[in-house]
């Protein structure tokens, strides 16, 4: 019976049975993971998706404030002034976020992502109270999960752990 060969990386050896030791084939590729993009894209990325999510989120500002209005040139001013502040913070956060011990790492991106859910939440007029209530929830969410991923991924001085 004629089989496949493996590819590269792929666990091989077949199941297997009680009493079996580890053998030769059922190894792991251990070596770094292939990387698709050269490094001049990896570095039009780190510009062009957080002006593309900026985008967004000034639009769902500008549309939470006018509230299903007409668009005015107000509306467009409010939402590219906001885009550009996002914007700004972001590339910022990228930058210096990942220089940081992992648990100011998280406490920034859990103030970045707070606040950036507060100021959406209150441009639709509910009360202030509501929006910071639901801010520190998302924080306290945000604080955890971030927490958590940097802490198993990191050691105690930032560094990746490979």
């Amino acid at each position: 019976m004629a089989h496949a060969a493996p590819a590269p990386g792929a666990r091989t050896g077949g199941a297997r049975t009680s009493g079996e030791g580890e053998g030769e084939g059922d190894r792991l590729r251990t070596g770094p993971t292939p990387d698709v993009f050269d490094a001049r894209a990896h570095r039009m990325l780190r510009i062009v998706v957080p002006v593309l999510l900026a985008l967004v989120y000034g639009y769902w500002a500008a549309a939470n404030r006018r509230s299903g209005g007409p668009i005015t040139g107000w509306n467009l001013l409010f939402g590219f002034l906001t885009a550009l502040v996002f914007a700004v913070v972001l590339i910022a956060l990228l930058t210096v976020a990942p220089r940081l011990p992992r648990e100011l790492h998280a406490a920034a991106w859990t103030v970045f992502i707070g606040c950036s859910f507060g100021f959406l939440y209150s441009q639709t007029g509910d009360s202030i109270y509501r929006s910071v209530g639901n801010s520190i929830a998302i924080g306290v969410v945000t604080f955890i999960v971030f927490f958590y991923r940097f802490y198993t991924r990191e050691d105690a001085a930032g560094h990746r752990i490979h």
